[in-house]
This record gives C-alpha cells, sequence and structure tokens, in this order.
C-alpha cells in the first residue's frame, strides 16, 4: 500500500498547533524564515515540516539568539525534504559556543549586578568602591564587569 499523503495546513491548522498567531506566520515568512505554497485560490498553504522550524524559531527566540542568526541557521537545513534529527543536532551544536558565552556573561550579571547597579550610583568614573581611578575605562566602553571578557 503507498504511504498516506497528508495534505498540507491552512494558516489557521499551522497557528493552532505551533501556539504562534496567523500574523507571526506571515511575519516569520516575510523574514524568509518559513515557506507556503498557494493554492489556486491564492491561499496559503503550510507543508507539515513548517512545524518543527516554528518551534525551533520560537525556542531560539528564547534563547535570545537573533532572527538573522535563526534565518542564516535554517538556510543551511536540506531543501526539498524534512531535515532530520541529525540536522537540527548540527544547528545546536553550531550555537553551542555562543550559549556558553550568554550563560557566562548571565551568571557575571546575576553576580555583579547588585554590586555595580545596586549602589545606585550609576557613576563608575566616581565610584569609589569598584573603579577607584576609573580603572576599568582601559578596558573600553560600557559595563566593563559586566561585558564578556
Amino acid at each position: 500500500m503507498p504511504p498516506t499523503k497528508h495534505p498540507d495546513l491552512t494558516p489557521g491548522e499551522v497557528a493552532t498547533r505551533a501556539g504562534v498567531a496567523v500574523s507571526a506566520l506571515h511575519f516569520y515568512e516575510r523574514e524568509g524564515l518559513i515557506e507556503s505554497e498557494r493554492t489556486a485560490g491564492n491561499q496559503r498553504r503550510y507543508h507539515r515540516d513548517v512545524l518543527r522550524r516554528i518551534s525551533f524559531i520560537r525556542t531560539s527566540q528564547g534563547l535570545g539568539i537573533s532572527l538573522a542568526a535563526i534565518r542564516e541557521a535554517l538556510a543551511t537545513l536540506p531543501g526539498g525534504k524534512v531535515p532530520t534529527k541529525a540536522d537540527w543536532a548540527r544547528l545546536s551544536r553550531e550555537w553551542r559556543a555562543d550559549l556558553d558565552d550568554r550563560i557566562d556573561q548571565l551568571q557575571r550579571l546575576r553576580d555583579n549586578l547588585d554590586d555595580c547597579i545596586g549602589c545606585g550610583c550609576l557613576s563608575l568614573k566616581s565610584c569609589s568602591l569598584y573603579n577607584p581611578g576609573d580603572r576599568l575605562a582601559v578596558g573600553g566602553p560600557g559595563p566593563r564587569r559586566l561585558l564578556p571578557r
């Protein structure tokens, strides 16, 4: 018996299954993150693999990954077929170092936020406790204690 072909999904079906608004689908499509096809009546239809892509997009956004980086990653997936578990694992590995850096930065922020910002002075030039003589200025602009080293 030949395999059953699953019909493509309407925007409403995709939105319901993926937990996003239809307007989010249109936005993702405009941004080049997902694709649809048009019926003879000019209605959008999505292949079922778009559900995995949307899950990947939403999870990646939740991790603070930019849409540009998500778009680049999705562009490396094979065209014309559903990405495999190995494809998704490769994308995850490529972001691992960046995510580790983000985790380190968030831990530094958590551990130093009270000291650097909690004092209320917001002036590292004049902070005699944590930056006497503005010695951190040689490291460059911005919150030197909180930025990646």
